[in-house]
């Protein structure tokens, strides 16, 4: 049966409180109020970025909720602790578990709430241009709104559709470009990775003025930084009055478009662009690499533990501190990873010795029972840091996995140039090169990449793709199909729209 996705009106005016990311939702609105001014669209845009932040979707389930316990990335026992235990069947697969099917209903929800949201700005600013003090406005609104309804679309593909490389011609999720009442049916998976493209590729050329294309704009800390007398991303836009310029990797701006590009071409197998736009990224040169010295540093306070200069684009979400404490800092409370399986995911007993993402990563602590390690990517100090709570959305390391998966086949030592970059930056220095065997080199780069985004909801998405088996701890793994790979769909009353 052919299912359609319905959507009801529904969207939030958010108010400020110094920055268009730390917000909390008031009241609902009328849009014809809402799109009358400037600030208006400001705030409708911003709604966007916030509900995307909620627990349900990229706040947790998918950064460092469900989708790291499906790749197998926390350990789980009988009768540890209540965040633990209503995992515990996710990991297994069982999809008809009630406590995983209320968690994918609500990510659905979710998602199609927010790309909802983003067409009710589309559908309201070519005709409200008038309203805009700066030529520059309009112009990066739509960007943003298209580029996130493309990134949020690409997201519900990777969960409830087949791969590209299983199933192209497959019936796939609605793409929905309207805001309105009326059904929209799915379109294939194909066609529904077209449609991503054709919104980021007009989204990249909308955001052609965006600031953080400007020479003077120097990714930096937001706070303590790196005492080079500028502010958090460079030019004086931070000190400035408007706060819609200011800190542009924490929204969709034109270099996260063009990784999203190279992510999205990448899921295609088209292996040409996916390099065009991942080079795009590397080769500007915005983002450096995260120093030692920051990453390894003593004072918890001036440790940067997330490589914040390295996100392309992340999920601001400072309303998670409290919530990330408890699941992360608390052996009685939190998701973890027995010591012996992380110690293996890390190849401790060889290259991963001097591992910087091992050390400063992972925690090591005992329930009574078993030794664990406890996950502190995201460990804060919350008067002192020096960056803000981010969840990594793009990062310059996937860039450099992508360069090399697609110089692979035409350029083996380009390929593995790519992939000791990343691990030098990480402490090893161990080179890997003179391999023109490409299974040894995916089976190589999907081993770093597990290391490089735990806690990101990435390697899922990863399997998937390559069509790889999961690898299972205590060394065993689970074979790639469709049923460990594409969620169900949700229940017909919400496909039909019908539940809030």
């Amino acid at each position: 049966m052919k299912k359609y996705l319905k959507l009801f009106p529904f969207i939030f005016i958010f108010s400020s409180c110094g920055d268009y990311l730390d917000v909390r939702p008031e009241s609902q609105i009328e849009k014809e109020v809402l799109f009358s001014t400037e600030y208006g669209f400001f705030e409708a845009l911003n709604g966007v970025y916030v509900r995307c932040t909620e627990g349900d979707i990229y706040g947790n389930e998918l950064t460092f909720g469900s989708l790291d316990v499906l790749a197998q990335n926390y350990s789980f026992t009988t009768g540890t602790n209540t965040l633990a235990e209503s995992y515990a069947e996710t990991a297994e697969f069982k999809y008809q578990n009630n406590a995983f099917v209320d968690r994918k209903n609500r990510i659905w929800n979710g998602l199609y709430n927010a790309i909802g949201n983003c067409n009710l700005i589309l559908q309201n600013i070519d005709e409200k241009e008038g309203v805009f003090t700066s030529g520059l406005y309009a112009p990066m609104i739509k960007g943003e709104a298209k580029a996130l309804r493309a990134y949020i679309h690409f997201d519900l593909l990777r969960l409830f559709a087949p791969s590209f490389v299983n199933g192209p011609a497959a019936t796939a999720i609605p793409y929905v470009t309207k805001y309105s009442t009326e059904v929209t049916p799915q379109s294939t998976v194909s066609e529904v990775l077209d449609l991503i493209i054709a919104d980021l590729l007009e989204a990249r050329s909308l955001l052609e003025s965006d600031p953080i294309l400007a020479e003077n704009y120097v990714v930096g800390y937001t706070y303590n930084g790196d005492f080079d007398g500028l502010p958090d991303d460079g030019s004086n836009e931070e000190q400035g009055n408007n706060l819609f310029l200011q800190n542009r990797r924490h929204r969709m701006n034109y270099y996260a478009v063009c990784a999203e590009l190279a992510r999205v071409y990448l899921y295609k197998n088209d292996k040409v662009n996916a390099l065009k736009y991942a080079l795009e990224v590397i080769d500007s040169g915005k983002f450096p690499w995260t120093d030692k010295n920051d990453f390894t540093a003593d004072d918890d306070r001036l440790k940067d533990r997330v490589l914040y200069k390295e996100l392309i684009f992340g999920w601001y979400i400072p309303a998670m501190e409290v919530n990330l404490r408890s699941r992360f800092e608390n052996i009685a409370s939190s998701t973890a990873i027995v010591t012996a399986e992380g110690n293996i995911l890390y190849e401790t007993g060889g290259v991963g010795a001097d591992d910087f993402r091992y050390k400063e990563w992972m925690k090591q602590e005992s329930d009574g029972i078993t030794r664990k390690l406890l996950f502190i990517k995201y460990k804060r100090d919350a008067n002192a840091n020096l960056h803000s709570l981010m969840a990594p959305a793009l990062r310059l390391s996937e860039m450099y996995y992508i360069a090399a998966e697609c110089s692979f086949d035409t350029n083996p030592e380009m390929a593995w140039g790519y992939f000791n970059t990343v691990r030098f930056h990480r402490g090893i220095g161990t080179e890997i090169r003179n391999s023109n065997d490409y299974e040894f080199f995916i089976a190589e780069l999907i081993k770093e990449a597990r290391k490089e985004f735990y806690g990101e909801g990435q390697i899922f998405y990863m399997y998937k793709r390559l069509n790889r088996d999961i690898l299972a701890q205590s060394g065993g793994s689970i074979a790639a199909r469709d049923q460990v790979f594409v969620w169900p769909m949700p229940d017909d009353e919400i496909v039909f729209g019908n539940r809030n």
